[in-house]
């Protein structure tokens, strides 16, 4: 089997070529289009990005996407758009290329072609947009010598501009490709995806591959069977009830995020600081559970809230508590054969507060040292139900339960908060590391008791401080 696409309107029929070869090698080396650049080739300074169309509902869809951590099976049934593939001549330039250059928004140039690609996708949304999603969406471009300003007032003016708006051809995706002893294989339904696993249960399941992906763009591996979640219909559902919202395993932060920002505002904040548009466009939380890091940004989070994971193979379907799911460092409840199906999340009841905070070197895209996640219930000014997990102070997130009977039926007040802070130390033993020494971890996570009373008690201080 072939993988096609189209790149830059082209459509291209792809064999003999690893599937594992990153999508910015493949452009720059086999399409010989140079404009997309390598920086870090990690997903954090934005040189390689791209974009990938597809119809959603009948209307184009444009994402902005990091070319040097996809890997090119991922481009199979999609449109793939390069900073070449914009201008129509030397003399019509995209509206974001000509506002670019009307406002002086490059200098050296090298981070231009990702910054042109981001703005792009934008201009596609048909609206104009905040100040606040423009820089959120430069969030994930690097330029070192221009100076944003120029590049905002870039952004303002392309985005008057009508979308292109035109429809895209469906293109069938491949369930298999295999070059020499690589396979990569798409299965279309969740019991197909069982099959396939239960046949290949050492594969590697690829979600976004926001992670997996630096196996083979900075470790140079060549992964020999990948099994992709990411046409799994069933895995790409949001069910929302009056009681709770379930998300498929294969939803990217982008889908989830309008709905978590609706239910769970501070954990929305989170997940914006989690990586770039370019990484939430394909980052999934299935695959930030599964990774069992224990410094995911998203399990302490959904471990406040009580989530409970649906996990599936050919046996059939489980539930198990997010708590109980991770054992081990990087060791897992996991089968051979079973993967993460869902995440289903308890909604908010009128008693209950929930909020979240990461604490890091940098604000944006930047690893953790602490999540701190805490889902209160008061019933006046009592506190009869508490939830307190953390991420980044042991070898797995998991629950303080000191802190939680330290809570348990007082008064919420700040003497309460300084007394569940005191016991953190009976929970945890965290590690030394280059993002944090253990005493700072454990003196961090017991001052987020303090924010997290002001931030409940609303009162009025600033506890963000973030340039604009």
């Amino acid at each position: 089997m072939t993988l096609q696409f189209t790149l830059n309107g082209e459509l291209r029929h792809v064999e003999a070529v690893s599937p594992t070869t990153t999508v910015l090698d493949y452009l720059r080396e086999t399409a010989e289009l140079t404009g997309t650049k390598e920086g870090c080739a990690e997903g954090d300074c934005g040189a390689c990005t791209i974009v990938l169309a597809e119809n959603v509902e009948g209307q184009p869809d444009y994402k902005a996407v990091n070319a040097c951590l996809l890997m090119v099976a991922q481009l199979d049934g999609k449109h793939v758009l390069t900073v070449e593939g914009l201008a129509t001549s030397d003399a019509l330039l995209d509206p974001v290329q000509d506002a670019m250059v009307k406002t002086d928004g490059t200098q050296c140039g090298f981070c231009t072609p990702g910054i042109i690609m981001s703005l792009f996708a934008l201009r596609q949304a048909g609206e104009q947009p905040s100040d606040g999603l423009i820089h959120d969406t430069l969030a994930g471009n690097l330029c070192r010598c221009t100076g944003y300003r120029p590049i905002v007032e870039a952004a303002r003016e392309a985005c008057a501009a009508k979308p292109d708006g035109a429809a895209l051809d469906i293109l069938e995706a491949t369930s298999e490709y295999t070059d020499g002893a690589q396979s990569f294989l798409a299965p279309q339904t969740i019991d197909a995806l069982a099959e396939v696993f239960a046949d290949h249960p050492e594969a590697n399941l690829l979600g976004g591959g926001t992670d997996l992906g630096i196996l083979v763009s900075k470790e140079r591996e060549a992964l020999e069977t990948v099994i992709h979640t990411g046409h799994v219909a069933e895995l790409l559902e949001i069910d929302e009830t009056e009681t709770d919202i379930t998300f498929g395993a294969a939803v990217t932060y982008s889908s989830a995020l309008p709905f978590i920002e609706r239910l769970f505002p501070s954990f929305a904040t989170l997940i914006t600081r989690i990586g770039s548009v370019q990484i939430r466009n394909v980052g999934t939380i299935g695959g930030n559970i599964g990774n069992a890091s224990p410094i995911g940004d998203t399990p302490p989070c959904l471990i406040a809230l009580d989530a409970t994971l649906i996990l599936y193979s050919k046996a059939g379907e489980r539930e198990l508590l997010i708590e109980e799911f991770f054992l081990d460092y990087r060791k897992t409840d996991l089968k051979a054969g079973e993967f993460i199906k869902a995440i289903r999340i308890p909604k908010l009841n009128a008693t209950q507060e929930f909020r979240a905070y990461k604490i890091s070197k940098r604000y944006d895209q930047d690893i953790s040292a602490v999540i701190g996640a805490y889902r209160l219930e008061l019933d006046s000014e009592t506190v009869t139900a508490a939830r307190i997990a953390y991420g980044g102070m042991a070898a797995t997130p998991k629950r303080s339960l000191a802190c939680e009977a330290a809570l348990i039926g007082k008064t919420w007040n700040i003497e309460t908060a300084r007394s569940a802070s005191g016991v953190i130390g009976k929970d945890y033993q965290p590690i030394s590391d280059h993002r944090a020494s253990a005493q700072y971890r454990l003196q961090v996570a017991g001052n987020l008791f303090q924010r997290l009373y002001q931030d409940i008690s609303g009162l009025d201080q600033a506890l963000e401080v973030v340039a604009v």
